[in-house]
Order: C-alpha cells, then sequence, then structure tokens
C-alpha cells in the first residue's frame, strides 16, 4: 500500500506514460524515409523495407554493445550502416538523424498529462527518468520538470539500479523519499522497488500484471495519480 506522507519526490517515465511512443516513432521514421528519398534514394530503398530495419538494427546492435544504453547513437549508427550497404556518401548520418529526431520530439501527449504535471509540479519535484533519447525541454514540457535523468547520461538504463538512484539524488532526496511512476512493469515498477522506492504502474490499456512483485499502487492515467496524491482530498 502507498504510504504518501513519505513521498517528497516524484521520478517519472516519459515514453508511454505521457504520450504514445509507436506512433511518434512511425512519424519519425515517415520523415527520415521522405528526406533519404531526396538525398539518398539509394538507401531510402534499403529503408523503406521493414525487414531490412529490424535485421540492420540487431546488426548495429551487436557491433556497438557499449551504445546499448544510448538510442540515439544506435540510430544514427543504424542509419550510417544503410548509407554504406547502399553506396551513398555516410556523412548523411547526421543531418538524416536530426530529421528523425526532430520529428521524435514532435509528441502527441495524452490529455491528462498537462494537468496532471501542473498539479505535481507545484508540490514536489519532478525527475524524468528515460531509456529512451526525448527531451522534455525540446517537447515543451521541460518547466515541469526540476532534473531530468536519462541512460545516455548514467551509463545504465532502467531497470539498472544506477539510473533511479541517480534520479534520486537528482531530486535531492533518498530513493526512500521517492515515488516512481510508469508504465512497464519490468523497467519501471521491479526496477525502482530495488532501491526502495515506492512505486505507481500507469496502465493505461488495462493489461495484466505478469511480474512477481507488485506495485505499490496501478492508476489509469496521471490524473489519477494526483487523485492518489490527494488532489480531491
Amino acid at each position: 500500500m502507498l504510504d504518501i506522507s513519505t513521498v517528497q519526490a516524484i521520478t517519472l517515465d516519459l515514453d508511454d506514460t505521457l504520450w504514445p511512443i509507436w506512433p511518434t516513432i512511425a512519424r519519425a521514421e515517415k520523415q527520415l524515409l521522405a528526406w533519404l528519398q531526396v538525398h539518398a534514394p539509394a538507401t531510402a530503398t534499403l529503408a523503406a523495407d521493414p525487414h531490412s530495419r529490424v535485421v540492420l538494427r540487431a546488426e548495429v546492435e551487436a557491433r556497438y554493445p557499449e551504445l546499448a544504453h544510448d538510442l540515439g547513437s544506435l540510430r544514427r549508427e543504424a542509419i550510417r550502416l544503410q548509407l554504406a550497404r547502399a553506396g551513398d556518401d555516410t556523412n548523411l548520418a547526421e543531418p538524416a538523424y536530426d530529421v528523425f529526431i526532430a520529428e521524435r520530439m514532435n509528441v502527441t501527449l495524452f490529455e491528462d498529462v498537462l494537468p496532471a504535471l501542473e498539479w505535481l509540479s507545484a508540490r514536489m519535484p519532478i525527475v524524468s527518468v528515460s531509456n529512451g533519447n526525448a527531451d522534455v525541454h525540446q517537447i515543451g514540457i521541460g518547466h515541469f520538470f526540476a532534473a531530468t535523468v536519462t541512460a545516455r547520461d548514467v551509463g545504465v538504463g532502467k531497470p539498472h539500479a544506477r539510473i533511479f538512484q541517480a534520479a534520486a539524488k537528482a531530486a535531492s532526496v533518498a530513493p526512500q523519499a521517492v515515488l516512481h511512476v510508469g508504465d512497464d512493469a519490468a523497467l519501471d515498477v521491479v526496477g525502482a522497488l530495488a532501491v526502495g522506492m515506492q512505486t505507481v504502474w500507469v496502465n493505461r490499456a488495462e493489461h495484466l500484471w505478469t511480474q512477481e512483485q507488485h506495485p505499490h499502487a496501478s492508476v489509469a492515467d496521471m490524473l489519477e495519480l494526483c487523485d492518489l496524491l490527494g488532489r480531491r482530498g
């Protein structure tokens, strides 16, 4: 059971907690493909094949295991390899990635997110904790966050203890005073529990819980989280 009396800060997942990630990635890949069709048509032909993209991504992950925590660099290297395979200029990898990442920041927030962030941030520090490469400042919600912690910056991603410990430190509190909120049962909930944080599972799609350990509470959206923390109390 959640004990809100001990909560002094919130650490918050981003993708699929504050916005749906896969429609965002699909739009970004579409923009990238359109750019490649103009600047590197041979590469665009390779990139248009979904199976080819999956195989190439797996090859890049195997080739660069040290980048497992850095999704942006993995994406950049995948583009670079596509360009090389197609015989195009590999220097185009940087501007191509810029096209992708610009659209990747063009997220569509769930309707409950802005009012929830406004209510929560007025009451305690919020620190974003993400394995991805979203930038809350570029997205336009950075003013709600006291700090941001990413797998790229820390060198490991969730569920590793070190990224949660870094988030607690960024909030200037002990892990035991943190409430971690996220949608991924293993990465968010189990990972945060391991360092002594309380957890709330954001279960927007009514999934069944499959982990041995359980969150302190579950909510359907971010406004329900606010209610849990006393918005209507």
